[in-house]
């Protein structure tokens, strides 16, 4: 699995988990909860980013290397 795959399952699991945790929070009105949910959803994307990030940076390689 290359970084990029792992960043976004990792991502991909983040959000799932904060979007939880914020309805959780939601129902329970906790807003600890839904702050935490909030933050892991906030993570996901940062993770999701981070993986079109590296894949544009190997892109440019490939074409600098002709590869």
């Amino acid at each position: 699995m290359t970084d990029q795959s792992r960043d976004r399952v990792e991502g991909t699991l983040d959000k799932i988990t904060g979007s939880a945790k914020g309805a959780l929070g939601d129902a329970t009105g906790d807003d600890q909860q839904r702050t935490e949910g909030d933050a892991d959803r906030a993570k996901g994307e940062a993770k999701q980013g981070l993986a079109d990030a590296k894949d544009k940076v190997d892109d440019a390689v490939k074409k600098v290397t002709n590869g």
